[in-house]
C-alpha cells in the first residue's frame, strides 16, 4: 500500500496548459465557438463540410470512444479526436504544433491519430473505395470516351512515391531511387479523377515492375480475373478491341494495358506521336487526381512523420475522403468540392513517379496498340491532334 502511494506521489503533475483544454483549447474556442456557425470557414479548416464531418463521426464514434476511468475521469471525446486527425490531414502540422492548439500532449495526439485513422480506414473503405467487382466498367469506358477521347478505356494507372521520414530500424527498405525514404501508392483512376483501386505500402526501394506484379490489381490483370468487359467495336468503326487500362512507361505493355511508344519511336513516326498524345491525354487523369489529393490534404506537402503502418492507413483514408468529395457526397449544391488547379505548384519533392521501364511485353499487346494507332489516325482522328 505504501509503495503504491509513493508511486502516485512520484507521478508527474499534469501541466496546467493541458488541464485548461476544455475552456481554452482549439476545439472549444475556435471550432465550437466559431466554425460551427460558418460553413465556409468550417470547410476551409477541415476540407470537408459539417454534414460530412457528422456522417464520418457517426461511423467511427464507437471505435474511438473511451469510457471514464479512475485515472482519466473525462476522456477526450470522439468528435475532438476526429477534429485533430482531420486537421492533421488538412495541414500536415507536426504533432507538437497541434498540441499547442488543441491542448493535448503531442505523444497522445500520435496515439489519437493512429487509432482514428485505423477506424476511418475500416469504415470508409467499403463505402468510398469498394472492391472493383462492384464497379461498372462499361460506364467507366463511356466516360473516358466522352471526356478524354480514348475508346474502350476503363481506367488509368500510375504509381507514386509518397515521401516519409526515415522509419526506425528499417535500413534501406524504404530508400528509393531519388535518395529519400518513401512508401509507394499505386492507383487506378477513372475519368472523373476518382480512385477506383489502390495498392499501398510497397517499400520505396522496390522496382516499378516488381511493385505492379506483386500488387493485387497487377495479379488480377495478368491472370485474367480483373473483370474487364467483353471486347467491343470502337466508336464509328467495325474494329473490335479489348478494354484497356492506360499507363506510362513504368508499366508493361499487355493486351489490357496500353503504354506509350518510346521517345525515339515517336520522333521517327508521326502516327506514333499521335497515339502517345491521345494516350497521354487520357492518362492525365492520374496526375490530376494525385494533384487534387495533395492540394486538398496538405499532409502530402512535406515528408510524413509517422510509422509506416499508420502512414498506409493515412493514404487510404485520404483516398477515401478524396472520393467522397469527388462524389459530392452530402454537398448542398451537388457539385464536387474542388477541381484540380494547375496554377498551384507541383509536388516535385514529396510525391514523385515510380521509376520508368516496364519490363516484358506480350505480342498481343503490340497488336492492340498498333490497332489503336490506326484508329486514332483514321476514323477516330480529331482535329486538334494534328497541332503537335
Amino acid at each position: 500500500m505504501y509503495n503504491n502511494r509513493l508511486e502516485i506521489n512520484k507521478r508527474k503533475s499534469i501541466d496546467s496548459f493541458f488541464t485548461t483544454r476544455e475552456d481554452e483549447g482549439f476545439y472549444e474556442i475556435l471550432i465550437n465557438g466559431h466554425l460551427h456557425n460558418s460553413k465556409p470557414k468550417f470547410r476551409e479548416f477541415f476540407r470537408i463540410n459539417y454534414d460530412q464531418f457528422m456522417f464520418i463521426l457517426s461511423l467511427v464514434k464507437d471505435d474511438i470512444t473511451l469510457p471514464p476511468s479512475r485515472r482519466v475521469k473525462k476522456p477526450i471525446q470522439p468528435d475532438e479526436k476526429l477534429a485533430v486527425t482531420l486537421r492533421y490531414l488538412a495541414t500536415g502540422e507536426s504533432f507538437r504544433s497541434l498540441s499547442f492548439a488543441f491542448r493535448i500532449s503531442h505523444s497522445y495526439i500520435s496515439l489519437i491519430v493512429k487509432k482514428t485513422l485505423s477506424a476511418l480506414k475500416k469504415h470508409l473503405t467499403p463505402i468510398f473505395l469498394p472492391d472493383i467487382s462492384t464497379v461498372d466498367f462499361n460506364v467507366k469506358a463511356s466516360e473516358f470516351w466522352t471526356k478524354w477521347n480514348f475508346p474502350n478505356c476503363i481506367l488509368a494507372i500510375d504509381g507514386k512515391h509518397v515521401r516519409i521520414r526515415s522509419p526506425n530500424n528499417t535500413g534501406s527498405l524504404f530508400f528509393n531511387y531519388k535518395d529519400y525514404f518513401s512508401i509507394v501508392l499505386l492507383a487506378m483512376v477513372d475519368a472523373n479523377y476518382k480512385f477506383i483501386a489502390v495498392d499501398i505500402g510497397s517499400f520505396g526501394r522496390e522496382g516499378d515492375s516488381g511493385i505492379f506484379l506483386k500488387s493485387n490489381m497487377g495479379q488480377k490483370i495478368l491472370d485474367g480475373s480483373f473483370g474487364f468487359p467483353e471486347a467491343k467495336k470502337l466508336p464509328g468503326s467495325s474494329t473490335i478491341l479489348p478494354h484497356v487500362i492506360v499507363g506510362d512507361e513504368a508499366f508493361r505493355l499487355h493486351t489490357h494495358i496500353m503504354k506509350p511508344y518510346t521517345r525515339q519511336a515517336s520522333k521517327d513516326d508521326k502516327t506514333n506521336s499521335i497515339f502517345n498524345y491521345r494516350l497521354s491525354r487520357a492518362r492525365r487523369v492520374t496526375e490530376n487526381a494525385f494533384g487534387l489529393l495533395s492540394q486538398v490534404f496538405r499532409v502530402f506537402y512535406q515528408p510524413i512523420n509517422i510509422e509506416p503502418s499508420t502512414c498506409d492507413d493515412l493514404i487510404t483514408v485520404a483516398c477515401c475522403l478524396h472520393n467522397m468529395l469527388r462524389d459530392a457526397y452530402l454537398e448542398e449544391n451537388g457539385r464536387a468540392f474542388r477541381e484540380f488547379d494547375s496554377r498551384e505548384p507541383v509536388l516535385i519533392n514529396n510525391i514523385i513517379p515510380i521509376a520508368r521501364g516496364g519490363g516484358f511485353a506480350n505480342a498481343e499487346g503490340f497488336d492492340v496498340r498498333e490497332t489503336y494507332k490506326d484508329f486514332f489516325t483514321n476514323e477516330g482522328a480529331v482535329s486538334w491532334q494534328n497541332n503537335l
